[in-house]
């Protein structure tokens, strides 16, 4: 059936989304800190880090660099992303722009790459471990 629309090729943000996300075995944040070979990766702005506070454990790595320092070929990558088989879990601070990361991650080769739902505001909530701006040294 003709319904008159031209196919562009072109999708909005919600449905690439909900496209990405279908392809991605998403996590909630108690599953993530219970998982002992995750590394979780903050991709978080510093202003939001400096106000909310930071995962223990977890690696910061600004979004506009996270392919670089995760690519386990990479000449500039992070000391931890030494294998393909990383289980990258990445974390923004809702939960929209981590999946996208986490796709992008999984183009580099990473099968494991995933992102944490709801982000650093559902980890958080859950009461999980946060080292507050006032506690840090």
């Amino acid at each position: 059936m003709n319904t008159g629309r031209v196919d562009t090729g072109r999708v909005g943000i919600d449905e690439l989304l909900e496209q990405v996300r279908s392809g991605i075995d998403r996590i909630e944040p108690r599953a993530a800190h219970e998982a002992g070979d995750a590394l979780l990766v903050d991709t978080r702005y510093a202003a939001l880090r400096e106000r909310d506070g930071l995962i223990p454990g977890a690696l910061v790595v600004e979004r506009n660099e996270l392919e670089w320092r995760l690519d386990p070929l990479g000449s500039h990558r992070a000391a931890e992303a030494d294998s393909h088989d990383l289980r990258v879990v990445v974390l923004c601070n809702e939960g929209y722009a981590s999946s996208l990361a986490a796709e992008s991650l999984r183009r580099l080769g990473l099968h494991r790459a995933t992102d944490l739902i709801g982000g650093f505001q559902a980890w958080k909530a859950a009461g999980l471990p946060v080292l507050l701006p006032a506690t840090r040294t």
